[in-house]
């Protein structure tokens, strides 16, 4: 089922996380206008009674209450800086006394031929955004970004059954698409919309601005390292929707996304040099179980790779886990490099060797990029490649004596 989430629908520990751009409509930001002038919107609540007749509050019942015009009144809420700060504080505590909160948000919208909103599209459901801690770290990134614009941020599911299309149906002013097939119809809809778009971890697009991180030397000096070790026998555990699963006859076979294939390259820059023919894994996802079966794949069998190489942290800490069950020691036994530099990786023990990227430069470069386009700027940089860096840390050594 397709899904939108918007700051009501978001966990509670999501909505404090994200609270200074999900919960602010666009414009300047300001303080709920009741907090000064009343103990709690909720306190007349239990006065009212069915039945009861509410008069609709507007901008000029507000002006007639003050004295003042209507625009001057509109101003108070959408322009501040054309008052002074006391007139605008009466009028203000004008509108708390009548229960008038603002303007109607889609009139303003309507008004400006805006939403005051991006998406953010991800081919995972939207759960995925707040159980895994790298996407986590990038939308906090882009929320931190976007918070001086007043820009809301609504996360889209790129697919899904249903009437509802949100990247087709959801009013925003521009999109980031993140790490999602660029076959989806997501990314078509937004793209016949004609909204301002970021790229992240996609496929670079001439027209499009777009931020990656340098997954193939990344990947390469991981498994050259492995190499250096004196490692030969290698297996690599790779993460994809499309193409075969489990264990693969050839992992160039039908590679789908643009991380899972740039990292794939630099893995096989390094080993077909070093004449190294790699068994390899699918999984669909970095969860427990399908984690578990890919290291079975790997593990149990009589030639048994010395290393690993992972398309992820998650599932080199996962795969660690598995070998432990397995009886199998990490690093005597078995070396395993991960990917990412999850928050997880340095205090996981044996502490993780993996692949840095800086999600948080990613993340900040993304929604400037989008920034920049929503406001009819020329982007700077329009493609983004950040580095990719090799930590080495206390899960690879040595292959075991033959």
């Amino acid at each position: 089922m397709s899904e939108v989430w918007t700051a009501a629908a978001l966990p509670l520990e999501a909505r404090r996380r994200f609270r200074s751009v999900l919960t602010w409509a666009r414009g300047v930001r300001r303080r709920p206008v009741w907090s000064s002038f009343a103990p709690s919107p909720w306190a007349t609540v239990g006065e009212r009674k069915a039945g009861d007749s509410v008069a609709r509050v507007t901008l000029q019942t507000i002006a007639d209450r003050v004295g003042v015009s209507r625009m001057t009144v509109s101003n108070a809420f959408s322009r501040p800086n054309q008052l002074s700060p006391a007139l605008r504080e009466k009028i203000l505590a004008a509108a708390s006394d009548l229960g008038y909160v603002g303007p109607d948000p889609a009139a303003r919208a309507l008004a400006r031929g805006a939403s005051g909103a991006v998406g953010f599209l991800l081919t995972e459901s939207i759960g995925f955004a707040f159980n895994d801690q790298v996407s986590t770290q990038l939308l906090g990134a882009i929320a931190d970004e976007l918070s001086p614009t007043g820009l809301a941020l609504t996360l889209l599911t790129s697919s899904g059954p249903g009437d509802l299309i949100p990247a087709r149906d959801v009013a925003m002013d521009g999109a980031l698409v993140y790490s999602c097939d660029p076959e989806s119809p997501a990314v078509s809809y937004l793209l016949q919309r004609k909204l301002p778009i970021v790229l992240i971890d996609q496929d670079p697009v001439d027209d499009i601005p777009g931020v990656n991180v340098a997954d193939r030397e990344g990947a390469r000096t991981a498994a050259q390292h492995l190499i250096d070790l004196g490692h030969r026998r290698i297996g690599l555990a790779m993460s994809g929707l499309r193409g075969p699963q489990g264990l693969l006859e050839d992992p160039r076979e039908d590679v789908g996304g643009y991380a899972s294939r740039e990292r794939l390259r630099g893995w096989l820059d390094a080993l077909d040099a070093a004449g190294i023919v790699p068994v390899a894994t699918r999984q669909r996802n970095d969860s427990v179980e399908e984690t578990a079966a890919a290291a079975r794949l790997l593990l149990d069998r009589d030639d048994r790779p010395t290393a690993v190489l992972c398309f992820s942290d998650v599932i080199a800490l996962r795969l660690i886990q598995s070998a432990r069950t397995m009886g199998i020691r990490v690093p005597k036994d078995l070396s395993v490099v991960g990917f990412d530099d999850h928050p997880l990786a340095g205090t996981f023990r044996p502490a993780l060797t993996t692949v840095r990227q800086d999600v948080h430069a990613k993340g900040r470069a993304a929604a400037e990029a989008l920034t920049a386009a929503l406001r009819g700027a020329e982007v700077p940089e329009p493609h983004v490649v950040l580095p990719a860096e090799l930590v080495i840390r206390d899960s690879t050594a040595p292959p075991p004596p033959a």
